[in-house]
């Protein structure tokens, strides 16, 4: 392995978004500060949900203050 490429992976971010998730709940833990998701999945649920009222993200977190 070249230093060129050593490097690049010594600088690459560990975490990514998904792009095409937006979220408005700041408070989740994965929530990246501006509009989307950090979340390597999303699970959404549950399974017995007929309508969009009836679903939630299940991969949720809240972030911890203090």
């Amino acid at each position: 392995m070249n230093n060129e490429t050593k490097n690049d992976k010594t600088n690459r971010c560990t975490c990514h978004e998904n792009t095409g998730v937006l979220c408005d709940v700041v408070n989740c833990v994965y929530h990246d500060g501006e509009c989307h998701c950090k979340a390597d999945k999303i699970n959404v649920g549950p399974s017995y949900a007929t309508s969009c009222t009836d679903t939630v993200c299940a991969t949720f977190k809240q972030k911890t203050t203090g």
